[in-house]
């Protein structure tokens, strides 16, 4: 399990402007990006590591 006590969140740039449909990243630990529901800050946590975190952004679709 990673170790996510420092982790610094943030709101995605990928998030959606509707009104709650937000995803936090913390992309300030090493070797880690963390990202979870902004509705659910207690809940999952997926991790990636930098270039899985690199590929999955590249290929997201962005909804308008």
């Amino acid at each position: 399990m990673a170790e996510l006590t420092d982790a610094r969140w943030r709101t995605s740039t990928r998030s959606s402007t509707n009104g709650g449909d937000c995803v936090e990243v913390a992309d300030n630990l090493p070797g880690l990006v963390a990202v979870r529901d902004s509705k659910d800050r207690d809940g999952a946590v997926l991790v990636f590591g930098p270039a899985a975190w690199r590929t999955f952004v590249a290929v997201l679709p962005i909804s308008r």
